[in-house]
């Protein structure tokens, strides 16, 4: 059986572990990080419940794909949670999506890759920041049973 165990000592920098061992390996690895919003929209030619204004929380999982730096890190959870906050996020959270997005029909398939679009604009924006840091996929939940995903495979070779 486990116990709660207090460490002897606390693992120092440059005495314990060189910062030349920080970097486990040179693969590239996938982070990824979820967030909800709330919004409402409708959908126009569309014969259904839809085409009436009504709301979701939606959720949104974000997935980038890159190599680590010299730390060990490929990017920070905070850093991603940012990009989301400051760059995305703002267009969507308790708004009217077909007013704050670009005209479009406001479906979970074009939603996704707006988000996919501006999620890879900002990377790209930074690449010198993160090491070949890639959006590998947006999956954006419309109810807990509901999503559409962009991948980078089809938003790339289409």
């Amino acid at each position: 059986m486990y116990g709660f165990r207090i460490v002897d000592k606390l693992q120092k920098i440059d005495e314990d572990i060189q910062r030349n061992q920080l970097r486990y390996h040179s693969k590239r690895v996938l982070v990824s990080k979820e967030f909800t919003f709330d919004a409402a929209h409708h959908l126009h030619c569309y014969e259904g419940k839809c085409k009436n204004l009504h709301g979701h929380t939606y959720k949104v999982v974000l997935g980038v794909s890159g190599f680590v730096d010299e730390r060990g890190l490929m990017i920070d959870f905070g850093e991603l949670k940012a990009i989301w906050k400051k760059e995305i996020e703002i267009f969507l959270d308790h708004r009217y999506l077909n007013e704050t997005l670009p005209p479009m029909n406001t479906t979970a398939e074009n939603m996704v890759v707006w988000i996919y679009e501006k999620l890879a604009a900002s990377l790209n924006n930074q690449q010198n920041q993160y090491l070949g840091a890639k959006v590998e996929f947006v999956r954006l939940y419309e109810t807990p049973t509901s999503y559409a995903e962009a991948r980078r495979e089809w938003m790339e070779d289409e």
